[in-house]
């Protein structure tokens, strides 16, 4: 029996038990993503033929509002465009989303695009120019610090500057909103003591609990002690996603492992921002911890189902369902 069973497998299977909404705000990265499939990932130097070629909207930070707003969030985008034809383009998805964009500026340069790879076993490898996500335009901290007005948690990432990362995360501790820190993509830097100790949850992935911690998460037992790592180093609560084999939490003196959904696997791209989308919304809805990680499982695992970023992500009514069906 698995700790998830032993602590229970409640969760809420009916729209009527969702609680009130709460205002979910990401400040991060909005993308372009040029998707191109491939037979597998080439090496250095290497040529190879593609085949289907996609543009969609993509970057973390868009990735996981969209997630949240799929499952019913009210949910504010706080970011920047370039003046180029992606600009618009990138704005007008998230509006159709239902996200919130009045957060969104427009910068002086060209959008952030990513370049991605998918192979036949839908693993990727992606390349992101930034573009205006590292060049904010001075009055973006104004709109976040409007945006987190009412708000329950503040979502980030790591492909927006530092400073600005930092900074958000004290605004939304000064006020007592919830800052979830996706730490990704992997830092080549450690993160600032000042950063971690201004965040409740942190939620990387296992290449970027090495990165971080220099702890290889192979197994539970090593998980655990990467968790306890960002404890010394001030953070509460720490989710250590691991794929495939689900994922370990940590708040210093609990500890729960939940397995991963086993499903045909199509297309891994922004599979965490999934998680991590809906983690925010369930934890704004004030689930418990193992509902909480059960529902973002259970999202991720719908998403990678399905090819893309943005429209692979669940709704809500496909997330009960898949929770139903293993109850």
């Amino acid at each position: 029996m698995t700790k998830w069973d032993m602590i229970g497998r409640t969760i809420m299977h009916a729209e009527s038990q969702k609680g009130p909404p709460m205002s979910i705000v990401v400040f991060g990265s909005i993308n372009m993503d040029l998707v191109v499939r491939t037979p597998h990932i080439p090496i250095p130097g290497e040529t190879i033929l593609g085949s289907d070629f996609v543009m969609v909207p993509g970057g973390k930070g868009a990735n996981q509002a969209v997630a949240a707003a799929r499952l019913g969030a009210e949910v504010r985008m706080i970011g920047a465009v370039g003046t180029d034809a992606f600009g618009p383009q990138l704005r007008q998805s998230l509006t159709d989303y239902g996200v919130k964009t009045h957060g969104i500026r427009e910068s002086d340069t060209a959008s952030g695009v990513a370049l991605i790879t998918v192979d036949n076993r839908g693993e990727n490898s992606i390349v992101v120019a930034s573009g205006a996500n590292m060049r904010l335009p001075a009055d973006i901290l104004d709109a976040l610090d409007v945006a987190l007005n009412g708000a329950a948690v503040l979502l980030l990432q790591l492909e927006i500057p530092l400073e600005y990362v930092m900074t958000a995360a004290h605004l939304a501790k000064k006020r007592g909103v919830m800052v979830i820190l996706d730490p990704a993509p992997a830092p080549t830097q450690p993160l600032p003591d000042a950063l971690l100790h201004a965040v409740d949850v942190i939620t990387p992935n296992e290449s970027e609990t090495y990165a971080l911690t220099g702890i290889q998460p192979n197994d539970v037992a090593q998980a655990l002690r990467a968790a306890q790592w960002f404890h010394d180093h001030g953070v509460p609560m720490v989710v250590i996603k691991r794929g495939g084999q689900g994922v370990v939490w940590s708040n210093r003196t609990q500890t729960l492992t939940v397995p991963a959904f086993r499903v045909p696997v199509v297309d891994t791209v922004a599979a965490g921002d999934s998680f991590n989308g809906s983690l925010a919304t369930a934890l704004a809805e004030a689930q418990s911890w193992p509902d909480a990680l059960r529902f973002a499982a259970a999202s991720a695992a719908i998403s990678v189902t399905r090819r893309g970023a943005q429209q692979s992500m669940a709704s809500r009514a496909e997330v009960l369902e898949l929770l139903g069906s293993h109850a």
